[in-house]
């Protein structure tokens, strides 16, 4: 039986940050947009309070959680138990994103020091905290990050880095605005 709670407290807090790896998923409104769910890996997320969190977005091959959220803020995060007790967190909330040419994009990446580039910050109210089994979640040996996205953004020059965004993050699949330039 799964069971909710209010807001993140010590212990939910411990369970996220003991976590390598995180998945969000965004959806669309109506019924003909494509669910989307990605994997999240580095050290990329952030409590920001009892019902506040954010992550770091790198970038990738889409653009569809920052479109999505722009269309209506649904958005959800699980964290899977992958070693010790079985335990699967889901928090569910209305997000935002500051992408990079945004006004407070620097202040918000202040929270990620590792990291000179991302596409975004994501943030989110969180307004469901729930807890499950996780029974059937396999055990998962950590061995490290991959390290090909950050080096991927590191090799390019800021405008370069600028222009690839822009040019490729333009729309979602759905053909949702993606990067707006200012």
């Amino acid at each position: 039986m799964a069971k909710t709670y209010t807001e993140i407290d010590g212990r939910i807090a411990n369970f996220i940050e003991a976590q390598k790896l995180f998945f969000v998923a965004t959806a669309p409104a109506g019924s003909d947009g494509h669910v989307n769910m990605s994997p999240k890996g580095y050290d990329s997320f952030r409590i920001l309070g009892p019902n506040k969190v954010a992550y770091l977005d790198l970038g990738g091959s889409g653009i569809e959680t920052v479109a999505h959220l722009r269309e209506n803020g649904r958005i959800t995060f699980m964290f899977c138990a992958f070693e010790g007790k079985a335990n699967i967190l889901r928090l569910y909330g209305k997000g935002s994103a500051i992408c990079f040419d945004d006004p407070g994009f620097e202040d918000a990446l202040a929270c990620f020091p590792d990291f000179p580039k991302a596409r975004a910050i994501i943030t989110a109210e969180i307004t469901r905290i729930q807890e499950s089994c996780g029974w059937g979640v396999p055990f998962y040996e950590f061995k490290g990050e991959r390290n090909q996205l950050v080096r991927y953004n590191e090799h390019r020059s800021d405008e370069e880095w600028r222009k690839r965004r822009y040019d490729s993050n333009a729309k979602s699949i759905d053909g949702l605005k993606g990067l707006i330039k200012p």
